[in-house]
């Protein structure tokens, strides 16, 4: 079991280190993990989402370990009764590496030496183990040595040791008497071998858990990244956000604030290892269906008019009532006023989105031109963007779920046909074009409540259609109308807030909103995929 458990972690470690150089997207886990997101049917997604949240992807990167763990014991205990054996195990899990990484939608033919070199120092490592083993099991079972000082002579009678019988008589055996002694201890003809085993064993743990140590260094954040975004100077927008009015955050304890912070921002993608993207060296190309093709660089796009605007960005994976959604002030250049100066072909209807990391998202074009602030974003609540949610620059198209409008560190648009290219989420089952649901949220009240008047507050969307009205029930009794927050527009979330009169007991507490188009959001229970969930939210409240 040990020897298996050594090899992986030698395999695993010299990856990591070999990653460092190439990409660290390219290193055994990371590119498994990322096959396994890729081929995850929507439910799964959806349940791995809902129970881990934001941890999704740890809990992969864990599971992933542990299964390598087992088959890595496994290997090394057919190893040991024929190396042949263990190497083929080897050989297995090398496929499967090498299969992981040529899925990848950056794959380059350098990206296949992590999973090479570190399969190689792995069957190095497992012969060294093996034939110190085997020396120390040959030790073990070896025939103990005689106890005389020299070799017995042929066909001399075996020497004679310990007490002579109580006869009074010596009896001629002839073969000379030897004094019995004390016992004489045990030959250490083991320690050579399990002294071998042990010094590979703990040498091959060394070198593996330096690799992956210097590997990690090397794969984590970019000096030249953190530095350029500490220092960046975001230009003052051109256009900015119209002033929040009064009263546009209720400030009540529990419900989420009109503004999402940075850091409580929800994360839903797919990228292991997030993608570290220099600004000087960051390019967006749009082409495809134009008139011509341009290109532009970061430096080019800060020079752009800027547009200042208050957004709620939404995920599909988000379930009734949950936590995958958010509000921000977003900065960016119009990205229609880009698509005009490119020039749009008749016929065109997506833009096909790239980021960094090979991710795509489709996004509609009649959307984009309608006159909503689309945006090229370059920064976030005031501040340039997170690396987490896309730095240096990414889509923010108000009104449509997140997959579909909020491509993060985007290198490329392609103007072109749903009819001719898809998405990364659309071949995996959900809709083409997804535009949000009306929904709401009830934040408070949380658990149990005192008998008396109580505030039954919450959050409600429909982006770009914008809020009317919010009613809330208690016990399937009748719709009472809640009282709304002021908003900037009609691209964001709203708050609500209605006066219960609770009374002691467990009650069930349900709410609908109402968009402007005059359209109620619906009771149907209908899970996220493939357009998003719907149904009333509810909580149930213990009134004391």
């Amino acid at each position: 079991m040990a020897t298996g458990l050594i090899t992986a972690f030698v395999a695993i470690g010299v990856a990591q280190l070999v990653a460092g150089f190439t990409g660290p997207q390219f290193a055994p886990v990371v590119a498994v993990g990322g096959a396994a997101i890729d081929n995850t049917p929507a439910p799964v997604k959806n349940f791995a989402i809902a129970a881990f949240g934001s941890n999704d992807k740890r809990v992969l990167v864990t599971g992933i370990l542990v299964v390598l763990a087992v088959f890595a014991a496994l290997i090394g205990i057919a190893a040991l009764h024929q190396l042949a054996f263990g190497l083929a195990g080897l050989a297995l899990f090398t496929l499967v590496g090498l299969l992981a990484a040529l899925t990848r939608p950056d794959f380059s033919a350098i990206d296949v030496l992590p999973v090479l070199l570190g399969a190689a120092a792995g069957a190095y490592t497992m012969s060294r183990l093996v034939r110190a083993a085997s020396a120390t099991e040959r030790a073990l079972f070896a025939p103990p040595p005689s106890a005389t000082a020299g070799p017995r002579p042929l066909g001399a009678p075996a020497p004679v040791t310990g007490a002579l019988p109580d006869t009074g008589a010596v009896p001629d055996t002839g073969a000379s008497w030897v004094p019995a002694g004390p016992p004489r201890p045990a030959e250490p003809t083991s320690r050579p071998g399990r002294r071998a085993f042990l010094i590979t064993g703990s040498v091959a743990v060394g070198i593996a858990g330096a690799s992956a140590l210097i590997g990690q260094r090397l794969a984590g954040p970019s000096s030249a990244v953190v530095r350029a975004r500490t220092t960046l100077r975001i230009p003052p927008p051109t256009h900015p956000a119209k002033p929040l009015p009064p009263g546009s955050d209720l400030h009540i304890k529990g419900l989420s604030s009109f503004i999402t912070p940075n850091g409580s921002f929800y994360r839903v993608d797919t990228a292991i290892i997030l993608p570290e993207v220099d600004p000087a060296s960051w390019q967006l190309k749009i082409h495809g269906m134009v008139d011509r093709e341009i290109t532009i660089t970061f430096a080019d796009l800060l020079r752009m008019p800027l547009t200042e605007d208050y957004i709620t960005l939404c995920c599909v994976s988000n379930p009734v009532a949950g936590p995958y959604i958010g509000n921000a002030r977003w900065l960016g250049a119009s990205l229609a006023t880009l698509l005009r100066s490119a020039g749009i072909r008749s016929g065109a209807d997506q833009l096909l989105c790239t980021s960094a990391d090979g991710f795509t998202s489709g996004t509609p074009v009649q959307v984009v031109m309608d006159g909503r602030d689309a945006l090229l974003a370059v920064a976030m609540n005031g501040a340039p963007l997170p690396v987490a949610h896309g730095f240096p620059a990414r889509l923010v198209v108000p009104g449509l779920y997140g997959y579909v409008s909020a491509c993060k560190w985007v290198t490329d648009i392609n103007v072109t046909k749903f009819a001719d290219a898809q998405g990364y989420w659309v071949p995996r089952g959900w809709s083409q074009q997804a535009p949000i649901k009306t929904e709401s949220r009830i934040d408070v009240p949380n658990g149990s409540v005192t008998a008396g008047r109580t505030q039954v507050a919450g959050v409600a969307w429909a982006q770009h259609k914008g809020i009317d009205a919010v009613e809330v029930r208690v016990d399937r009794g009748p719709w009472h109308q809640a009282r709304l927050a002021a908003v900037p527009g009609i691209d964001t979330w709203r708050q609500w807030v209605w006066d219960w009169d609770a009374t002691p007991g467990s009650h069930l507490i349900e709410a609908r909103a109402t968009d402007a188009t005059g359209y109620t959001q619906t009771a149907l229970q209908a899970p996220p995929e493939p357009n998003g969930a719907s149904g009333y939210p509810m909580v149930t409240v213990s009134v004391t």
